[in-house]
């Protein structure tokens, strides 16, 4: 269990910052820059489910909220540094990631299929999904850098779970849309002519 009584410490004056077991670093480390980034991933998704919220979409933002769990789960991950023969660190685990396959597939399974590469937006939910996958994304390149840097100290689930987790969160965009008014698709050179104009 968690117990947080106290917000701030001052610990973090002189920018560094402590990792799970003790450890201080710069709150510049590329450790810190992984977890943070998904803490801000885990905002954006809390953004999409007060979006699923108000457009009536219930079963998104019941998936959402399950995936906000997760992602303290990953940012708990990337904060604790792999040792051998650790004993009972939070790590995030195949079956998470393959739990997020699961929901790829089933709400995939209903979609037309793509002629175009789709634009971030369409519905105020679809644009909140959007905007968490980017942040999502943001958040995979992070810890691809970090366990480049790191590999033995970083878990490669969690990588494999952020790449999945922005491929859910795309597919849940089309879904929203597909509610509505359907994919804004991109039209490649759209405003490249002198008459041109997407409209």
């Amino acid at each position: 269990m968690v117990r947080i009584s106290k917000v701030y410490t001052k610990t973090g004056d002189d920018g560094t910052t402590g990792l799970v077991g003790g450890v201080r670093v710069s709150k510049t480390d590329p450790r810190v820059e992984a977890y943070g980034t998904v803490d801000e991933a885990n905002a954006c998704v809390g953004l999409a489910v007060v979006a699923a919220d108000g457009a009536g979409a219930g079963d998104i933002a019941a998936l959402l909220r399950s995936l906000q769990h997760d992602l303290f789960d990953a940012g708990a991950d990337l904060a604790t540094p792999v040792v051998p023969g650790e004993g009972r660190s939070l790590r995030i685990t195949p079956a998470q990631t393959e739990r997020l396959e699961r929901a790829i597939d089933e709400h995939n399974a209903g979609l037309p299929a793509l002629t175009s590469f789709v634009l971030p937006g369409g519905s105020p939910l679809a644009a909140a999904l959007h905007l968490a996958r980017t942040v999502v994304r943001r958040a995979e390149r992070c810890a691809v850098a970090l366990r480049s840097n790191d590999p033995r100290a970083t878990s490669g689930e969690v990588v494999r779970y952020l790449n999945r987790l922005s491929d859910l969160l795309f597919v849940l965009g089309r879904v929203a849309n597909a509610r509505t008014a359907g994919d804004v698709l991109w039209v490649p050179g759209a405003n490249r002519s002198e008459s041109g104009g997407a409209g």
